[in-house]
């Protein structure tokens, strides 16, 4: 009956954490097209959100918490939840990162942004992208395929490097631009970090799946 009790709270939490993934991602899409479209009641709305994110990771931490209690885990077990305890830090951070956008999105809703969003919006895309693969290997214990979403965080770093060397260009030009130059260079910053949490859950994978400890990023 424990043992019972003990692996439906192990799947419980697994799918939480999948469900987790899942909110953080929306929250990320939505606060950037909410920047690219001025839409401040969508921003609202991921800032809104970030309370019942924040709840559900709540419950994630309780359950790390009691399973062990419930029962002595098994080597694999206790290396689930570990990794699991890393990977809900992790999406709640992108979650809070996400918020942080929302809020550039609010502060910026009656300027015309100064020029194109194209690199912030290919940021994001392959940010959720890694997500979504990150959250899949998580499910399916998949090392190999989180050794390759890792190695896409490179794609991330260049484009957050050649937009950061384009708004320097732009402010050197023109000094009135500093302000929006800078709410922007912030946005590709948290979703550069993103990305960073990303290769972060993807380590976790590995460890959960070979109990080895690797930095991929």
């Amino acid at each position: 009956m424990v043992q019972e009790q003990y692996y439906k709270k192990l799947v419980n939490m697994q799918q939480n954490v999948l469900r987790l993934g899942e909110l953080a991602n929306s929250a990320i899409k939505d606060s950037v097209e909410a920047l690219q479209d001025h839409n401040v009641e969508q921003a609202e709305a991921v800032i809104t959100g970030d309370a019942g994110i924040d709840s559900l990771s709540a419950d994630i931490d309780v359950l790390c918490m009691h399973l062990p209690v419930l029962k002595q885990p098994v080597d694999r077990d206790l290396r689930t939840i570990g990794a699991v305890v890393k990977i809900n830090l992790d999406i709640e951070r992108m979650s809070d990162l996400a918020v942080d956008i929302a809020r550039v999105a609010i502060a910026t809703r009656d300027k015309k942004h100064v020029r194109s969003l194209i690199d912030i919006s290919a940021m994001a895309h392959i940010a959720c992208e890694m997500l979504g693969d990150a959250l899949r290997a998580f499910g399916e214990l998949n090392s190999d395929l989180a050794y390759k979403i890792a190695k896409r965080d490179d794609e991330i770093d260049a484009l957050f490097d050649q937009l950061r060397r384009v708004s320097i260009t732009l402010i050197v030009e023109d000094m009135e631009q500093v302000e929006d130059e800078s709410q922007l260079t912030f946005v590709a910053q948290y979703l550069e970090q993103i990305g960073d949490h990303v290769g972060n859950i993807c380590e976790s994978v590995v460890y959960m799946a070979t109990g080895d400890r690797l930095k991929l990023n």
